[in-house]
């Protein structure tokens, strides 16, 4: 007889009833990386027909100056070759299909490159083949410490958000960790462990207030930290963009996206993102902490602003049909704009670099 539920619930459920409630990070690991049922695995989740869009999906400018960005920076590290250009979850492989079409316009910098890709989905990595065609020596890989070592320009755009967070609910006799499990109904609900977790005040963040019922996330740190490692030792330099908080604060940030529409996060799962905010002030503490030093974060509208995106939008718009320069002024609002749907507020950019670079740019005080 088949079960009654789709094989990655249904492997959820056995674990819950094997091993008792599940925490919130190994659900949403579950979720997105099963290995043979999680969502990154199975779906293509960008553009239109997809569950969400990224910038570089909205517009080929974001990428443009992500490139020059680089190219920026490379020079700052004193124009080394070859240069490790790495991206972190690089979606379809847009952000740098744009960014090395820009970075033709330096060309000691665009044949210094080595492109190295961290992606853990099968599906994406063939589009990002697709899309890069062998342009320049490109290599993937699973995870970024197997990326080897060297000058180093590191790439992350709304690479964090997607990895999994630990939760802790405040209780009257301690923090308790979240947890994912069955109820009477035979629901899937979320729950707290029954014991609290030893000495976790001490983990908090200093002079945080919490109240009853409060939720706290938090992320391993071992990217981030690897992140700073990489930016000490190979004397380079990171720029993370994402959507989150600047600093550390109670709430609950986690967040399920399917079809352009928020869900259920415990529903259709493997078949719906999950995301959560990231803690900048977390990302920043972990980097500095292996010695790189960091700047911002800034809103992605005022970050974009400084890297000129003005500038290249009306470059577009004077060779363009009318249609699309409706289309290049409603892409620059969407990635600029601080109301509504819009990702200029809600999004922020944080730069890391060796101590000896100084700052980067469109961080400059």
């Amino acid at each position: 007889m088949s079960e009654p539920f789709p094989p990655l619930e249904a492997e959820i459920r056995r674990r819950i009833a094997a091993a008792g409630a599940m925490p919130v990070m190994q659900y949403m690991t579950l979720c997105l990386t099963h290995p043979t049922y999680g969502y990154y695995v199975t779906v293509d989740p960008f553009g239109a027909a997809g569950d969400f869009t990224t910038a570089p999906e909205i517009s080929q400018m974001f990428g443009e100056l992500i490139g020059l960005w680089a190219g920026s920076v490379w020079r700052q590290m004193g124009s080394p070759t070859p240069i490790n250009l790495i991206e972190l979850g690089p979606g379809r492989g847009s952000m740098m299909q744009d960014a090395l079409r820009a970075a033709n316009v330096m060309p000691e910098f665009r044949s210094a490159i080595v492109l190295h890709m961290v992606e853990v989905s099968p599906i994406l990595e063939k589009r990002q083949r697709e899309f890069l065609g062998g342009s320049v020596p490109t290599h993937w890989y699973q995870a970024l410490e197997e990326v080897p070592e060297g000058p180093s320009i590191i790439l992350a755009n709304e690479f964090f958000d997607a990895l999994p967070v630990h939760q802790a609910v405040m209780c009257a006799d301690g923090w308790h960790e979240r947890v994912v499990k069955i109820d009477e109904n035979d629901k899937l609900r979320f729950g707290i462990a029954r014991d609290p977790i030893p000495l976790f005040e001490q983990l908090l963040p200093r002079g945080m207030r919490s109240q009853i019922g409060e939720i706290f996330e938090w992320r391993a740190d071992q990217i981030a930290l690897e992140l700073g490692r990489r930016v000490k030792h190979g004397e380079g330099a990171a720029l993370v963009i994402d959507y989150g908080h600047i600093k550390s604060a109670p709430g609950d940030t986690l967040q399920a996206v399917g079809k352009h529409q928020y869900a259920d996060p415990l529903l259709a799962l493997g078949q719906v993102d999950l995301t959560a905010h990231v803690d900048f002030q977390a990302l920043g503490d972990a980097a500095e902490s292996m010695g790189a030093r960091a700047f911002g974060p800034l809103d992605q509208g005022e970050f974009l602003h400084r890297l000129g995106i003005e500038t290249r939008a009306n470059a577009l718009k004077s060779t363009a049909p009318p249609s699309k320069v409706i289309e290049i002024e409603q892409a620059l609002q969407r990635l600029t704009g601080t109301t509504g749907r819009n990702m200029g507020h809600l999004f922020k950019a944080m730069g890391f670099a060796h101590p000896r670079l100084g700052p980067l740019p469109g961080f400059d005080p």
